[in-house]
């Protein structure tokens, strides 16, 4: 039996570049891996285009860039004002775009239509937005012209938890409170009705899907790594202090504060010493605390750095000190587990997902106090006793070499693909 020839595949990524964070790098990142196993052509938003152009890419041939920014750029304009602070008020954001994004949609169709009716295409794939807020009206079309649409990674709205609304108000996240209003939208059930199978990034967008459209959905986190990118091993010493490291915005819902309060007897004791790399709204709080607790030799704020300053910082530490509470992916985890550092996280969303028994340790989630309490009983546990770490950090390493790549990532998708396109019979079930 001949194997079938690789499926050609419209990508869409409206947010997809190489030189970006967050959405547009997840963006850029599958299609890349999708396009060195399959017939790809990245069709993304005009935006993107000089940096996929500096990246060695020939527009025309291996991307196209739609012109939306008519709609597009007054509507960013009118996101920035309404988020009420830079990196506040994402789900505002969100909403934003998901009024401006069936233009993009639209003019993909005026451009790709016939193509698509013509049956150059075998699937058309809706990579970004991740936001399963975000509509799509190719959906309809692709299945009236016959062509299989595959949608997602979806991944977002992880609701907050309990006992951090002071936290929320002050991410500006006001419209987080009537985002499941998004489930009403025109449209929604056509898209879902339409589409042949549904990339859930998380339990939690996977459970916001309707009961009659579950046999669609495939389970597969968005996040992945570069190996190249992460190509550091932490040599997991546990002769001197332990190392714990911090990564991400300085901002209350990823919990910068409540680490410092939770590790503070350990690194007063010399026992722990944290690297906190980021920079955010927090930082001069956070230097506050360290003084205030007496830590400030134990604690090393770095500010934001490059990335391959970055490895070399985080691959020094043991683990990786991240008591974020709301995170819809947890893309840092995923690469501190690459370079072999043990995560310590909190019991909950897109973290919780990605570590086990095996490879971390997950504290329990409650209120802000409990979670103090709780993260500063793990750490003490860790400190008191760490011979397990290297075990966990080889098998943290080896979990994320072996599933979470992006051409791992790219090999499961294609697997989706083989599966709408009939070539085989079962959904594949992929992490």
């Amino acid at each position: 039996m001949t194997e079938p020839d690789p499926p050609r595949v419209l990508l869409v990524a409206e947010a997809a570049n190489p030189e970006w964070v967050s959405v547009p790098l997840v963006g850029w990142s599958l299609a890349k891996a999708l396009s060195e196993r399959i017939e790809g052509h990245l069709v993304t938003q005009v935006r993107n285009r000089e940096a996929i152009l500096r990246a060695g890419w020939t527009e025309g041939r291996d991307f196209t860039a739609i012109d939306s920014e008519a709609v597009a750029r007054p509507m960013w304009k009118v996101a920035n004002v309404l988020r009420m602070g830079k990196g506040k008020g994402w789900t505002m954001t969100t909403a934003i775009n998901a009024l401006t994004y069936p233009y993009f949609e639209h003019l993909v169709w005026q451009r790709f239509a016939a193509d698509i009716r013509a049956g150059k295409f075998d699937v058309v794939h809706r990579i970004t937005p991740l936001s399963p807020t975000t509509n799509s009206s190719l959906a309809a079309k692709c299945a009236a012209a016959g062509v299989p649409f595959v949608l997602g990674p979806l991944n977002g709205g992880v609701p907050w938890p309990r006992g951090f609304d002071s936290e929320r108000r002050r991410e500006k996240e006001y419209l987080s409170y009537v985002r499941g209003a998004y489930k009403a939208l025109p449209g929604r059930h056509s898209m879902l009705r339409a589409t042949s199978a549904i990339l859930t990034g998380s339990h939690h967008t996977a459970s916001e899907i309707p009961e009659v459209y579950r046999e669609k959905c495939v389970y597969l986190p968005e996040n992945a790594i570069d190996p190249s990118r992460f190509n550091l091993k932490a040599p997991q010493d546990l002769g001197g202090p332990l190392r714990g490291c911090f990564i991400g915005r300085m901002v209350p819902y990823k919990g910068p504060d409540m680490l410092l309060e939770a590790a503070a007897p350990l690194v007063r004791e010399g026992r722990l010493v944290l690297d906190m790399i980021g920079d955010g709204p927090m930082l001069v709080d956070l230097k506050a605390i360290a003084a205030r607790e007496g830590v400030e030799d134990g604690v090393i704020f770095h500010g934001w750095l490059k990335h391959g300053q970055l490895q070399e910082v985080a691959a020094r530490a043991n683990i990786l000190t991240f008591p974020s509470v709301r995170e819809f992916g947890g893309g840092v985890v995923l690469e501190a587990m690459a370079l072999g550092v043990v995560p310590v996280i909190c019991d909950y969303a897109g973290p919780s997902e990605l570590v086990s028994d095996e490879t971390g340790y997950k504290v329990a989630m409650g209120s802000r106090s409990e979670i103090v309490q709780r993260y500063r009983e793990t750490l003490s546990s860790i400190v008191a006793d760490p011979a397990a770490l290297p075990a966990k950090a080889a098998a943290a390493r080896n979990r994320v070499l072996t599933s979470f790549t992006w051409e791992a990532k790219a090999g499961q998708v294609e697997q989706v693909y083989g599966w709408v396109l009939g070539h085989r019979p079962d959904k594949p079930d992929l992490v």
